[in-house]
């Protein structure tokens, strides 16, 4: 117990302390759990502790990853991803596994082992691609989707390659290995396999009739599983029948030569339309992370540095050379798919690696003597090797790639011609209703907006916009701000606006200012650099909810405005001596002052407030309020 104890003391100590400042320096969680793992593998070392075992275990959050993956698509989704599917991903796993297979053919291994090379090699990081995806907010663009499908088609290649690579068995080797076979003859065979021993036909009979059981059980059995679980009315309970599901399809795959991942996946596309679907991510997403983190951590530690050192020149070479084949490839085959500029980069980059499945596949070939123990050993290295360099590859991609993209896609601002006095600056949700109402009302106004994209789009319906920077001194001042009468901000962004206010208050304190305010923080914030017309954008949408609430617990519509115009009375005074109090720089919760303030301010007004309420309610209206019990026998008397 101490020594599992002290382990897991140790892993969740580095990932706590690794994986902040790798993200604080832009590294991401994936490298900060490799660096973590190769920071912890010598004290792993001592304490005697199977890595290899380890990231099995670990492996299982790969599988919980596909199961989630899984619940975001529907079968339709699926079926529109077919194309990328089957072109995208097996053109990739064929032509990598070509070039590389030959790339070991030339340096003299033979054709089996060489073919062998290629499957392992062929195949990329579920685990780190999608986490990194995830992470940045890329896989719903074309080159995550993309990226999505290959690796998918890539899990499924596993099963064809798994059964290929007996087929491969070099006698030689196997000869040379055989005193040795009770060390590694059972690598690939372990475990329990209820196909053993049956014809190929009646196999492949079984294997359909484990993937229609779990299409079968996802339909009719969940639904009134689930619904039983929750008569119990326990939270823990319905975690375990959510680990429950995951654990047992992916045995069920195991034991019928499937992998798991892949049935999990199945089983997730299965439950998408599913009422259970977001409590089952939110039960299964802890659990995928710790895994995820675990296993890459187990990534890092298994690096074995002593054969770095002792063959870095090839290890490494190989590396270069499996990592520019894999970009090359996958950069044609995203062109012949019409896959353009930067997704194209990011699908290229993104799957330029070796993946864990190389892991199983390595241990696998050994067993079955297809690849000699040094080699495997060689191999093993370089998948790693692979693994570590990916998040550099994202941070490349982020740095220089989608730099490039973004300036190249800059757009020159529009020169404003016939500008009016009334200047909106901001064309989006709350913008965009401000200028109609204007409109409508006969005035012009000079229309600026930063989003080249809601300008084009608004081009379409004949609505003319002005693509520009309206915080640029430059761009303010060919709008006409020096004569113009009113200024209203409605950007979505609230340093952006601040400064808006600060430059235009200070430069053209003749102009009237109508800012569009965040929050009450942000408020008293405009308040304090010069606004005096601030509107909060939820503000008249929380009235009217307030209002329908009161009409929905039985209150006239009469009575609930009435009561709605005196709260907003009540509130709207209060915000000007709390303006005063507002120190710039300082949130309101650490501001004494105004913490003191606030409480000052309850203590008056709420009992007054309570009471003019009950004035306009009436007699009638409490009792019926009462039904709610909103009102204590104090309230009411």
């Amino acid at each position: 117990m101490t020594q599992f104890l002290l382990l897991a003391t140790i892993l969740l100590a580095v990932g706590v302390i690794a994986v902040p400042i790798a993200a604080r320096l832009g590294l991401g969680s994936v490298l900060g759990y490799l660096i973590a793992g190769m920071a912890i593998s010598p004290a792993l070392d001592v304490l005697g502790v199977d890595v290899v075992a380890l990231q099995h275990f670990a492996e299982f959050g790969v599988v919980m990853m596909l199961f989630l993956i899984g619940l975001e698509l529907e079968p339709k989704k699926l079926w529109e991803l077919r194309v990328r599917l089957l072109g995208l991903g097996g053109g990739q796993v064929l032509v990598t596994m070509a070039v590389m297979a030959v790339y070991a053919l030339v340096i003299g291994e033979a054709w089996q082992t060489a073919l062998a090379v290629g499957m392992i090699l062929a195949l990329s990081s579920t685990a780190i691609i999608l986490q990194t995806l995830d992470e940045k907010g890329l896989m719903k663009t074309e080159g995550g989707q993309s990226s999505f499908s290959v690796l998918l088609f890539q899990d499924i290649a596993v099963i064809p390659m798994l059964a290929l690579l007996p087929l491969l068995a070099l006698p030689d080797l196997a000869a040379d290995a055989a005193s040795a076979a009770g060390e590694h003859g059972d690598t690939g065979h372990s475990g329990l396999n209820l196909l053993d021993g049956l014809p190929t036909w009646a196999a492949g009979l079984a294997t359909l009739a484990a993937i229609a059981a779990v299409a079968l059980a996802g339909n009719y059995l969940t639904r009134p599983l689930f619904r039983f679980i929750a008569m119990a009315g326990l939270r823990e309970l319905f975690t375990a029948t959510a680990l429950l599901v995951v654990v047992g399809i992916a045995l069920l795959m195991t034991v019928v030569g499937l992998s798991p991942a892949l049935g999990t996946f199945l089983a997730g596309v299965v439950l998408a339309n599913s009422e259970y679907r977001h409590e089952l991510e939110s039960d299964i997403e802890p659990f995928k992370g710790l895994l995820l983190g675990l296993f890459f951590i187990t990534v890092g530690a298994g690096i074995n540095f002593a054969l770095l050192a002792q063959d870095y020149v090839s290890v490494l070479s190989w590396t270069a050379v499996l990592i520019v084949t894999k970009v090359a490839v996958l950069y044609a085959l995203g062109t012949f798919f019409e896959i353009k500029g930067q997704d194209r980069w990011l699908f290229s980059l993104g799957l330029a690696q070796a993946g864990e499945f190389g892991f199983v596949l390595l241990n696998f070939a050994v067993g079955a003597y297809v690849l000699p123990k040094p080699l495997a050993d060689q191999l093993l290295l370089i998948v790693a090797m692979s693994m570590l360099v990916t998040p550099l590859l994202f941070i490349f991609y982020d740095k220089v790639i989608l730099r490039h993209y973004q300036k190249e896609r800059e757009r020159a601002f529009d020169t404003i011609e016939d500008p009016s006095d009334i200047i909106l600056a901001g064309r989006g949700r709350v913008g965009g209703i401000v200028d109609r109402m204007l409109e409508t009302a006969g005035y012009r106004t000079t229309v600026i907006d930063y989003s080249s994209a809601q300008i084009d789009r608004l081009s379409k319906f004949g609505i003319r916009t002005y693509f520009g920077d309206a915080v640029r001194p430059d761009l303010l001042k060919s709008a006409g701000i020096e004569k113009a009468r009113l200024l209203i901000i409605a950007i979505d962004d609230k340093e952006a606006t601040n400064r808006l206010v600060r430059f235009v208050a200070k430069t053209y304190p003749d102009v009237h200012i109508v800012a569009r305010a965040y929050d009450r923080s942000h408020v008293f914030e405009l308040w304090s650099l010069g606004c005096r017309d601030i509107i909060r954008e939820t503000y008249d949408s929380s009235l009217r909810m307030g209002r329908s609430a009161y009409e929905a617990l039985g209150i006239s519509s009469e009575r609930a405005n009435a009561m709605t115009a005196k709260f907003e009375e009540m509130d709207r005074s209060t915000m000007l001596p709390m303006a005063e109090a507002f120190e710039f720089g300082t949130p309101p919760w650490e501001n004494e002052e105004m913490i003191a303030l606030i409480k000052k301010l309850r203590n008056e007004w709420d009992p007054l407030l309570r009471e003019q309420m009950a004035q306009i309610m009436g007699q009638d209206d409490l009792e019926e309020l009462d039904e709610f019990g909103a009102l204590d026998q104090t309230e009411k008397s």
